[in-house]
Formats: C-alpha cells, sequence, structure tokens
C-alpha cells in the first residue's frame, strides 16, 4: 500500500503522521520538546531537541506501516521561528528563535519610526512586527560573537524549521523552503515571488544567506538512507498554518479556516488578489501550486491553546487541559469575567508588542472555574475580532460566514459553541481535526500522482460537527463590548 508520512514540526511538540491511500491516517507518533524562556518577552528552542524530537516520531510512524510502504514526506511547521547555522557543520549558532518572541521589538519600533513599514507592507504584505523572522536574523548576526562576519563570508545559512529539516534530512544537499514560509519572514517579495534586496539591505542581512524557494508541492530533495531506512523524496512542505488551509480543502477565494493550537490563525482565500489590508491584517500566499501562488489575509493571534497551558503550568488550576471546557460551563453566569491573554504582546488587529495580559470583572466569588471560562472565551473574542476585520476588508465576505476549524481546542465544544455564539458564524469541525498534517500529506501526494486533484480532494472534506449561534444579538453586543473595554484597558 501506498503511504505519505506527514512531518508537523510544531511550537511545543513534534508529530509524524502515516496517512494511507485514501488519506486516512493510519498511524502516529508525538513527542514534546523544551520551551525555553531566557529573559521576559524571549522564547527559544533548542534544535537538537527539535531534530531528535522529528527523527523519533517520523521513525515510528514509519514503523508502524512498515519502510516500504512510505513513498514520499510532507513537512509543516511553526511558521516564522528563526534559525541559522554553519553552512559545513551543520551546528546552529544559537537557539532557534521562536515566532512567539518579543525581543526585537524596539528594533521595529525604531523602524517604523524611520518610516520603513509602507515599504515593507507594500512588498511582502505583513506588518513590521517581532512576530516575522526577518529582525530575528538581524538580531542573530548582532548579537552573536563572529555571526555576521561568517555570514558576510558565506559560512552561514538560515532557515526556519521547515528549511532546517529539509537540510538535515538530505543531508546539506538542499537547502530551500516553500512560498508559504518565505512569505512568512518579512524578506520576501509576495507579488513578485523573489527576495527582496531592498528590505534586505535595509536589515544588512546577506541574501547569500538565504534558501532556494519552490512550490508548496515540488521536488525538496531525498531523505538519506541510513536516517529513516531508505532514501525517501520530500515532495511537499507549508507553514502550519498554510497546510491547515490546504487541509481544510479552502480553495475557492471567500472560503475560511482558524486553526486553533497554540496560537489561532485564521486564513481568508482571496484567490489571486494581493488584497492590502486597511485593517492590520496580513496579506500573505495561501498556497503555491505550478508557480501561482494564492494569496489570503491572515488574522494571526498569538495565545489561544497557551492560555490553557497556563492554567495548567502557571497558575496550576487545571490537571489537564480537557477538564477546562467542564469547569467553564460550571462558571457562575453572573460573573463577567475576561482574560485578555497578552502573554507575548496582541496580535492581529492591535499590533502591540509591549502589552501584556490582564484579567479584568475579579469579585471575591471569582475562582479556578471562571478563570477557565474566561481562557476559552478568549479565542472567541480574538477570533471575532479578526472576522470585523476582514469583512471591512473583503466587503463579498458572506455575511453568515461559515468558519471550518481545526486544531487541539476544537475538540471542546463549548469552546466551539461559543466561538459560534460571539462571531455570529457557523462552525464546522471536520472528522480529522488535525488538518495540519492533512495539507502537508496531500501536497506530498498530489506532488507523487497518489492523491487527487484540488476539486476531487475538497469534494472528500467531510463534516464532524457543526455548531450554529444560539444566542441573540444583544447579547453578542453586550459580551462583546466588555470584551471590547477589556482589551483597550490592557491597551493604555
Amino acid at each position: 500500500m501506498t503511504h505519505i508520512l506527514a512531518i508537523d514540526q510544531g511550537t511545543t511538540s513534534s508529530r509524524a503522521i502515516a496517512f494511507n491511500g485514501d488519506l486516512k491516517p493510519v498511524a502516529s507518533a508525538q513527542q514534546e520538546f523544551p520551551q525555553h524562556f531566557p529573559k521576559s518577552g524571549w522564547v527559544e528552542h533548542d534544535a537538537e531537541d527539535i531534530w531528535s524530537s522529528v527523527l523519533e516520531t517520523a521513525r515510528q510512524g514509519i514503523q508502524a506501516v512498515g519502510i516500504d510502504a512510505i513513498t514520499a514526506i510532507g513537512i509543516t511547521n511553526q511558521r516564522e521561528t528563526t534559525l541559522i547555522w554553519d553552512r559545513e557543520t551543520g551546528e546552529p549558532i544559537h537557539n532557534a528563535i521562536v515566532w512567539q518572541d518579543r525581543r526585537t521589538a524596539d528594533l521595529c519600533n525604531s523602524l517604523k519610526a524611520d518610516g520603513h513599514e509602507a515599504l515593507i507592507s507594500k512588498h511582502t504584505g505583513l506588518l513590521l512586527d517581532p512576530y516575522f523572522s526577518a529582525t530575528k536574523v538581524k538580531w542573530l548576526l548582532d548579537n552573536v560573537d563572529g555571526a555576521r562576519a561568517k555570514a558576510e563570508a558565506g559560512k552561514l545559512i538560515f532557515g526556519t524549521m521547515d528549511t532546517f529539516l529539509i537540510w538535515r534530512l538530505t543531508g546539506g544537499k538542499s537547502h530551500a523552503t516553500d512560498a508559504t514560509n518565505a512569505a512568512r519572514t518579512m524578506l520576501y517579495d509576495i507579488r513578485n515571488g523573489c527576495w527582496d534586496p531592498e528590505i534586505c539591505a535595509l536589515l544588512d542581512i546577506p541574501m547569500s544567506l538565504l534558501p532556494s524557494v519552490k512550490d508548496s508541492a515540488a521536488d525538496f530533495g531525498q531523505t538519506l538512507p541510513d536516517l529513516l531506512g531508505k532514501s525517501i523524496p520530500i515532495l511537499g512542505v507549508a507553514g502550519d498554518q498554510q497546510a491547515a488551509t490546504v487541509g481544510q480543502a479552502c480553495f475557492e477565494p471567500g472560503m475560511m479556516k482558524s486553526t486553533y493550537g497554540t496560537g489561532c490563525f485564521a486564513l481568508l482565500n482571496t484567490g489571486d488578489q494581493m488584497i492590502n489590508s486597511q485593517n492590520r491584517l496580513l496579506t500573505t500566499i495561501a498556497y503555491q501550486l505550478d508557480g501561482k501562488p494564492t494569496y489570503a489575509l491572515e488574522g494571526s493571534i498569538f495565545i489561544a491553546g497557551a492560555a490553557v497551558q497556563w492554567l495548567r503550568d502557571g497558575i496550576k488550576i487545571v490537571e489537564d487541559a480537557s477538564q477546562s471546557g467542564a469547569m467553564a460551563q460550571a462558571a457562575d453566569p453572573a460573573q463577567d469575567v475576561y482574560l485578555v491573554p497578552a502573554f507575548t504582546g496582541l496580535g492581529a488587529p492591535y499590533w502591540d508588542a509591549e502589552c501584556r495580559g490582564a484579567i479584568f470583572g475579579l469579585t471575591r466569588s471569582s475562582g479556578p472555574n471562571e478563570l477557565a471560562r474566561a481562557a476559552l472565551q478568549a479565542v472567541g473574542y480574538q477570533t471575532a475580532d479578526l472576522l470585523s476585520a476582514m469583512r471591512a476588508d473583503w466587503p463579498s465576505l458572506e455575511p453568515e460566514t461559515t468558519l471550518r476549524v481545526d486544531g487541539g481546542m476544537t475538540a471542546s465544544d463549548y469552546t466551539m459553541q461559543f466561538l459560534a455564539d460571539i462571531t455570529g458564524a457557523t462552525v464546522d469541525r471536520p472528522h480529522v481535526l488535525e488538518t495540519t498534517a492533512v495539507g502537508a500529506a496531500w501536497l506530498a501526494g498530489y506532488k507523487a500522482g497518489i492523491y487527487p486533484d484540488q476539486a476531487s480532494f475538497a469534494q472528500s472534506w467531510a463534516m464532524e460537527q457543526q455548531f450554529k449561534p444560539q444566542i441573540d444579538q444583544a447579547k453578542r453586543a453586550q459580551q462583546t463590548a466588555g470584551w471590547k473595554d477589556a482589551v483597550r484597558r490592557t491597551l493604555t
């Protein structure tokens, strides 16, 4: 039987899932790895932890179905996380700087003050923010001893996590990325499909650091035989949110998906139109096939599932994330407690790197249940903010929007019903919640010729449950007003 191995390298764990010829998951393995917080607002990963977790889970996934059954590999990854390593030895010069990291906030503010954001937004579709890779690259070159001299001598190379994994899996033969990951670096001209020399010069980043850019379904090289048991072609690559867009079969303009993992990311397919947002959303590449990019508007929320992790690991009011839904349902309905989870700043549509999390509405009777409810509801409120911005930027978006959802948090019926209630949108939850891996598998299998084209794949998408709004507009307006007041207070 023909199988595709999807490697899903996430922010807190790495997974490998084997999909059969019908694009059904038949085996999986997952491994968490440590998070490092050297200073307030700084987040790092040890690249060797990531590499070992990917290698181990990939081997487990392959072992479950047999090495001869694997036809190709698809890779999806946490986006924007930045690594520089030695071209000859393969050794990273520093820990990877994670997408959540805010250490370059002052640099971004300085660049904005000097009037550079308009150029960057015009070329890349992005806002000038520490979230993206570009200022992380500059920080590494400026702060790691000897890094800039080595980079200028062509001895160092840069990559997001997909690039690092491709490089390691191919034994250094392939230094490549796909258009969706390139589009998140703040160094890539998404209209002309090339690295931007003007932005590289502005940030003093040698272009020799940068990988080649390919379609999302393309030949990224062959794995070394001794790593996984045989040489396997890597035929599909996409950043995690774009892979989820593919996995949700959002191939038509106007279709929208939202993924709820560590953060929350909503993408609206805008087809061949690059929409320049007037509401502080991002313009990005949803996927690129046969040399043709499909564009999207994206709203990025930094903290979603991470708020539930905070309940578990930070203030220790839950032992397992799955408890939060029942606790939220048991919360006192008379209390309006709001959690603004700006633990690493606020993303779209606010883009404030400096603000930090806050809780409003606490009373003497507030307890773990009310905090759990506030953490889950924050996801819905933030999504509602994104939908409002998308409707303003894309007037043709249907008033009765359907939101296809995926990611670990969508297993919570409470959270999904609140999402439908507060956004006024219909929420469709698919049979396969982890559609990020489905998207990576489809890209690789499509390139390998074993999975169907977009139209046929879209027909196979299956819904597990639908959530429709159950509150009236007056109640929605009341709850939303409380949220907006909490955000306003957090930002001031």
